[in-house]
């Protein structure tokens, strides 16, 4: 494994903290599929079993897209939609009164209501809202998404940011196609969505448990082990942990594709990206998750979307910024029922609230960024992190992985791939708040007194 980094359970365990990092912690209506589809040899989107080509009559890595020769995916941690979005202005964001604050709440433990309320700065509260099953579906209330605040969340849950604290976000979140039904992969914390996202399954995982990064691979293996087979180019690059690593076998076989970020930029800037990069922050202190200061994640996010954007490879690149799960704050849009990806069920332990893979996560920020995104669009499309899954299996008519990537949307909505690419050049965005990438705070302070 020349050049991997060492990623046995002792030095998993010991790289920057990784077990108490990892332990902490990711146009409405309109639908233009056919024109997005246009350079496709088949127009029609329907659910594949496990193992079935986009297109029966292509062969297996046949490159069915053209115009999109690098994917790009940059998964920050922990922030729900409405959390970081809701006061965007397009999409489904939050309900506003008179005075132009949300009016969006949930009642604490003695059925007082909690409005959502604006933090003080760009760093979270001392306490950390909860992503984990439990708290998760107490959150999610049968639909009522009304648990958060009595759940293990806390008041917490309610905070969220604005345009001001998030500049660079609220920028791109308003050029590039916003995804407003973009959800989790399940209700569960960091690692089994980013399983999903590497193998479109968490094969049984709903907790951070390290010891399952040694379980052997799912049947039809991950996305790398798909691309793998045809030669096709991909790489992970990570600031302190690859996500590669929550299936060791991967990342054991495959050292020469497991690199530092440093490695991101000169591929950018040189034009060598490959067909698929997954784009790691460092998550001790640059991953947005909780109780770190956002503006920090913010200032790495500029500094990588602006490289792709930068690089001789732009013209076919499509890059997707989005987050892994909710990280405990308020939503409120209930997710609904999807196939579970395998028979694999979650595996439960004594006091674990009864639950399967049959429904999505909480909705999570997610754009977009590409030369042929579609402009001024807002896509209502139900998805999940498999989304991402699908426009690599179409673009190389790669077989399903589950039936959960079988059955995802392919994210085509989103491009306009007749003519010209709308974003050639690249937009000019907005600075981020915090452009030396140092934290600017430490805390954000009390939870206001904010009722209903």
């Amino acid at each position: 494994m020349t050049g991997a980094p060492d990623l046995s359970r002792r030095r998993f365990l010991g790289v920057g903290g990784a077990a108490a990092l990892w332990a902490m912690g990711a146009c409405s209506g309109a639908h233009p599929k056919r024109g997005a589809r246009s350079a496709l040899s088949t127009t029609t989107t329907r659910p594949l079993t496990p193992g079935e080509r986009p297109d029966p009559s292509a062969a297996e890595g046949a490159d069915r897209l053209p115009q999109v020769d690098h994917v790009i995916v940059l998964m920050m941690e922990n922030h729900s939609y409405d959390g970081y979005l809701g006061m965007l202005g397009r999409g489904d964001g939050f309900t506003r009164g008179p005075d132009g604050t949300p009016t969006n709440a949930n009642p604490d433990g003695a059925g007082n209501p909690l409005r959502a309320f604006h933090m003080a700065n760009t760093c979270q509260l001392p306490r950390q809202p909860s992503q984990a099953w439990n708290a998760t579906h107490a959150q999610w209330d049968q639909g009522a998404m009304d648990g958060f605040v009595r759940s293990a969340s806390g008041p917490v849950a309610m905070g969220y940011w604005t345009g001001h604290d998030l500049p660079f976000y609220y920028g791109l979140a308003s050029t590039f196609p916003l995804c407003d039904r973009w959800f989790a992969s399940c209700m569960a914390q960091t690692y089994p969505n980013r399983r999903f996202l590497l193998a479109a399954s968490a094969r049984g995982e709903i907790r951070n448990d390290l010891s399952a990064i040694n379980q052997p691979l799912p049947p039809r293996g991950t996305v790398m082990d798909a691309l793998n087979r045809h030669g096709i180019p991909w790489r992970n690059y990570y600031s302190t942990l690859p996500t590669t690593g929550l299936f060791l076998p991967v990342l054991q076989a495959n050292g020469d594709k497991v690199v530092k970020i440093d490695q991101f930029f000169s591929d950018a800037a040189a034009g060598r990206l490959p067909a698929l990069a997954i784009v790691d922050p460092d998550f001790s202190r640059g991953s947005e998750e909780n109780s770190q200061d956002i503006s920090v994640g913010e200032a790495f996010a500029a500094k990588v979307i602006r490289a792709a954007m930068a690089s001789p490879a732009w013209p076919k690149t499509v890059l997707v910024w989005c987050y892994d799960e909710h990280g405990g704050y308020y939503d409120h849009v209930p997710p609904p029922p999807v196939a579970p990806p395998d028979d694999v069920p979650p595996k439960l332990l004594p006091g674990d609230v009864p639950g399967a893979y049959d429904r999505y996560g909480f909705r999570v920020p997610a754009v977009v960024v590409s030369p042929w995104a579609r402009k001024g669009y807002v896509s209502s499309v139900v998805r999940d992190h498999t989304s991402i899954l699908k426009l690599v299996e179409t673009k190389f008519n790669l077989p399903a992985l589950t039936a959960r990537d079988g059955g995802a949307d392919d994210l085509l909505d989103c491009l306009d791939l007749g003519g010209t690419p709308p974003f050639l050049t690249p937009p000019a965005l907005p600075e981020p708040l915090n452009r030396a990438g140092a934290p600017l705070c430490t805390a954000a302070g009390p939870v206001p007194n904010r009722g209903a």
